[in-house]
């Protein structure tokens, strides 16, 4: 994406008034073709499931009642999706009525881009209450609230996490796999340190690499990555994880692997010797290679606890597109897959994702029918429910995507010995200035 598109998304106060009114009729005449912008199936195969009517065309294509639906599917790599996004919303004033986006997509990392902007709408406009939204989390409610304290956008999954260790591992080197014995064992940072020591002895890793912590880290900052000057800042929390990483990089406890690459992934097998990874639902649901031959996952040979700290990890939100023509078709999708409890139970049994409201997980935490293949048939929502409270967005910035991935690239270099600390942050000061030109440098450390 061009610093031109970037600065009119992010200055986009006058752009509301360009766009035809929205909701306030509800008599008015809907649009005959929903047009909806995603990165990949996921909310496709919710909306295809549980949305009552919803008849599938073919992959890209839908209906609803009379309504057409068109999906557009662009991948996040190289920022595509996102660049698509915002060359469609630039023009979405002057589109005709049927090429209006309608309802798109984000994730956590960037939705503040969005929510912070005039393309995205309030969901009051669409009629969505407080009380239609209660049972939901409210981190997940958080992320997608603009500086106003206004809700722009709804999420049907919560995404706490956890962390995953192989139940092999932990009764060999621990003596149990039980989840009480391992959260033992990985309580705080030091605790984790002293049994990744007791790992190496046995052979093991206890992390595939240092970016498996990365995200435990960063979602427990007290600060901004951006001061309200400007200014490029580095958390001490965010620190803390350069401490931690380096002294297990440097005693052998894990690697500098690249997530999800191949020597980090290897640890999802039962020829790997990698103890533990850090992740949401989704991530032991769909990343650990649970259906593949040899893997850990295919024999239930994982189980998880709630590990050092709580966090989240990804999550998707639907947003509603300032100048749909289609806000009460919208406003029903949103509310059907993220607020009401029966669907919401439904996804959380057929899809396995952990679901946007309390009641429906509380129940099922206590259903002892409820369980996980890949986890050996441990229901892992108590240990998701423990953690969720905790979590605390009040640091998230427009800035975090492009932070976060030039922290950690350019820290590689000090784990790897191939730049001091200084030098380290150094590159990522250059390297954030090339994508925020707006700012200004974080501090270098002195050398000790």
């Amino acid at each position: 994406m061009s610093k031109k598109v970037l600065a009119m998304l992010m200055a986009t106060a006058t752009v509301a008034s360009t766009f035809a009114p929205m909701v306030g009729a509800e008599d008015a005449a809907e649009g005959k073709v929903l047009n909806i912008y995603c990165w990949n199936d996921e909310f496709q195969t919710r909306v295809k499931d549980h949305f009552p009517g919803y008849t599938e065309v073919d992959a890209t294509h839908g209906t609803i009642g009379d309504v057409d639906v068109v999906w557009t599917i662009t991948p996040t790599t190289d920022n595509a999706y996102q660049n698509n996004l915002d060359e469609k919303l630039l023009g979405q004033a002057d589109a005709a009525a049927d090429d209006k986006i309608d309802l798109f997509l984000l994730e956590a990392d960037y939705a503040l881009k969005y929510v912070g902007s005039d393309f995205t709408m309030p969901v009051a406009d669409l009629g969505i209450t407080d009380e239609d939204t209660a049972q939901q989390f409210q981190y997940t409610k958080d992320i997608v609230t603009d500086a106003n304290g206004v809700l722009k956008g709804l999420s049907w999954q919560g995404c706490p996490a956890v962390l995953i260790y192989r139940r092999d591992i932990a009764n060999e080197v621990l003596g149990s796999d039980d989840p009480e014995t391992v959260q033992a064992a990985v309580a705080d940072w030091d605790t984790f340190l002293a049994t990744a020591a007791q790992m190496k002895d046995a052979g093991y890793l206890m992390t595939a690499g240092a970016a498996d912590t990365f995200r435990v880290f960063s979602n427990n900052v007290t600060s901004k990555w951006v001061t309200d000057d400007n200014k490029i800042n580095i958390d001490e929390n965010i620190m803390n994880w350069v401490d931690l990483s380096k002294q297990m990089i440097d005693n052998g406890y894990t690697t500098t692997a690249a997530l999800w690459g191949d020597d980090w992934s290897k640890g999802f097998y039962e020829d790997g010797n990698v103890f533990c990874y850090f992740g949401p639902a989704w991530f032991f649901d769909f990343s650990m290679a649970g259906d593949a031959e040899g893997s850990v996952g295919i024999n239930g040979g994982w189980a998880v606890t709630e590990g050092p700290q709580p966090f989240f990890w990804g999550g998707t939100w639907i947003a509603a597109a300032t100048g749909t023509d289609n806000p009460t078709l919208v406003a029903d999708i949103m509310k059907t897959l993220t607020c009401d409890q029966e669907v919401m139970t439904a996804i959380a049994q057929t899809k396995g994702d952990f679901v946007n409201n309390q009641a429906a997980m509380e129940a099922l935490a206590t259903d002892e029918s409820f369980g996980d293949k890949i986890l050996g048939g441990q229901n892992p929502i108590s240990m998701f429910l423990a953690g969720i409270g905790s979590i605390d967005m009040s640091y998230l910035s427009n800035y975090d995507q492009g932070c976060n991935e030039s922290f950690q690239t350019a820290m590689n270099n000090y784990f790897e010995g191939n730049a001091t600390l200084e030098e380290a942050i150094e590159l990522f000061n250059t390297s954030v200035i090339e994508k925020y030109p707006e700012l200004s440098p974080a501090d270098v450390p002195a050398a000790e």
